[in-house]
Order: structure tokens, then C-alpha cells, then sequence
């Protein structure tokens, strides 16, 4: 399946907070106290947050399409945008989500590669991203796509602390 991607923008503001809630829901409400993740929601996807992510310098958001239909979006952040190392050579792949009814079909893979050569084309050395430690099946997608394994951090899903593995690509192997 052939791939475009876009570059989001403000007047796309609704959609792209509406795919960012229905895929993190998709993903791991099953996983999570209701209670928590309710409140967790209610922050993490409220519409003025991600305006702010959006409108955000060091930020960029793209829409991911097979033919004319949306099938999942990333997010990617360079500078003090990153929720970590803050390197100049880096960049953090901090959201990437394929819609439930397009998984399976190897999208991913085409995801990360695209991610891959645009991190490199901004001249970054190091893609990085954080990943739950409990998501056994995305840490074996990015470890089969040469992401290791170099740290941990906190995450909290409200008052749940949860820890995410953060795992490195090295861009200079490509």
C-alpha cells in the first residue's frame, strides 16, 4: 500500500485531536484503571493542548494517508520540545499510531522509515521514542526496526505511575 504523508495545520486542528484520542484510547484503555485514564484524557486530548503542541515551533505533526483516507499520524520534536534528552542532534518520535482498522498491513514499518529519512534530512544523528514497558508488541516492532533499549522515565496515566522504556535509532546506519 502507498503512502503520503502531510504536514498538519491549524485548521486541522479538530481531526487531528480526534485521531489522537481515538488511537491512544484503542490502544490502551483495556490496559488502565477507567478512573485514571478518564482524567487522563480529559488532559492529555483536550483541544486547547493539542493546539499548543500544534502550534508549537519545535513540534510537527503529519497525517498519514493510503490513497485519500487517513490510516494514522506521528508526532516528532526536536530542541526543548523533546520530553527528554533536549540534544540538538536528536529527535523524539514521541506519537506514532496506525488506525486499528489498518493494522496488520505493515504500515508501521513504512511509518518508521519515513520518519527515519526525515530525521536525517534535519541532520539529526539520534530518533528516539518512549515506549510503555508493558506494550511487549511495540517493543518488538522497534527492536525488529533497530531501535535498542538505553533508559527509562516515569509516565503517568493520571495518578498511575507506568514506565516507559526510551529507545534510540542510530540515523548514521542508514
Amino acid at each position: 500500500m502507498e503512502l503520503s504523508f502531510k504536514l498538519c495545520s491549524l485548521s486541522e486542528l479538530a481531526q487531528l485531536r480526534e485521531i489522537s484520542e481515538q488511537t491512544f484510547v484503542t490502544a490502551f484503555a483495556k490496559d488502565n484503571d477507567p478512573t485514571d485514564f478518564k482524567r487522563y484524557i480529559e488532559h492529555a486530548f483536550a483541544l486547547e493542548k493539542i493546539k499548543g503542541e500544534l502550534s508549537n515551533p519545535n513540534s510537527d505533526f503529519y497525517f498519514v494517508y493510503a490513497n485519500d483516507e487517513v490510516v494514522g499520524y506521528f508526532k516528532l520534536n526536536v530542541q526543548e520540545a523533546q520530553s527528554e534528552l533536549k540534544y540538538d542532534d536528536s529527535i523524539e518520535l514521541e506519537r506514532i499510531y496506525v488506525l486499528q482498522k489498518h493494522q496488520g498491513l505493515g504500515l508501521g514499518v513504512q511509518f518508521l522509515n519515513h520518519i527515519k529519512k526525515l530525521s536525517q534530512g534535519r541532520k539529526k544523528n539520534m530518533l528516539w521514542l518512549g515506549v510503555w514497558q508493558e506494550n511487549k508488541r511495540a517493543i518488538e516492532f522497534y527492536e525488529r526496526n533497530g531501535f535498542q533499549k538505553f533508559d527509562t522515565h516515569p509516565y503517568f496515566i493520571g495518578s498511575d505511575k507506568q514506565t516507559d522504556w526510551l529507545m534510540r535509532f542510530d540515523l548514521s546506519t542508514l
